[in-house]
């Protein structure tokens, strides 16, 4: 059986108020430093602690939609919780939105009428820095269909849809550490999957009692836990 994505975990300099900004802008329950999702979006969020200061832009960042909630809505309620206008050389003609959540997360709120996230809940997407062999990675060891490959670029979606991850092939950003955001995963029996995640091309970097850390073909960190 595929692994079950179950989280992206964010590291955070102050963790509980990214919690309560990203609960408030999503309409999300939040039970700690956990953001749980409603029905549509297959992963929570995660803010976990860090004092390591944030360089460069993140490996992945999120995309809402404007299917349900116009841009200029959405806009508006991110300045008011806190979040901020982001220049990541984005052209004038683009029609999305980039802003920043109050540690400097970029995202972006995509235009209304996109074809791309149409049907896709307010969350609709991440966005990732990746190559076309680390799309085929992710869409084997969560068991959902290719919905884009084309050009090094690829996208996946779990098979009910409403949701989509992509990664925009090469050429690949610059890496400055440890990424900052990462998928956990979890598994109903541990070595049995860390055996068949290595065979699809991941590497273990470190075993722990219960769950293990491990990278992608692309060296993407992301954890492995057994299911509870």
């Amino acid at each position: 059986m595929a692994s079950r994505l179950c989280a992206l975990t964010v590291l955070a300099t102050a963790p509980e108020e990214l919690a309560v900004f990203w609960a408030s802008l999503l309409g999300w329950e939040r039970e700690g430093l956990d953001v749980v999702p409603g029905e549509g979006v297959p992963l929570r969020l995660t803010f976990a602690a860090t004092d390591r200061p944030r360089t460069g832009l993140n490996q992945m960042h999120l995309h809402l939609t404007s299917n349900a909630i116009s841009q200029e809505a959405t806009v508006a309620r991110v300045l008011d919780l806190g979040g901020t206008h982001l220049d990541v050389g984005q052209l004038p003609e683009e029609d999305h939105v980039v802003l920043a959540d109050p540690d400097g997360n970029e995202f972006c709120v995509i235009e209304a009428g996109n074809n791309w996230l149409a049907g896709t809940s307010f969350l609709g997407e991440i966005a990732a820095d990746g190559t076309r062999e680390v799309g085929l990675f992710w869409a084997a060891a969560l068991d959902w269909p290719l919905v884009w490959d084309e050009d090094g670029e690829t996208a996946i979606s779990p098979p009910e849809g409403g949701f989509k991850i992509a990664w925009g092939g090469e050429p690949l950003n610059e890496r400055h550490g440890p990424n900052r955001m990462y998928f956990v995963l979890v598994a109903e029996v541990l070595e049995a999957e860390v055996e068949r995640l290595v065979g699809l091309g991941a590497s273990v970097t470190q075993r722990f009692d219960d769950y293990v850390e491990m990278v992608d073909p692309d060296g993407n960190g992301f954890e492995l836990r057994a299911e509870e």
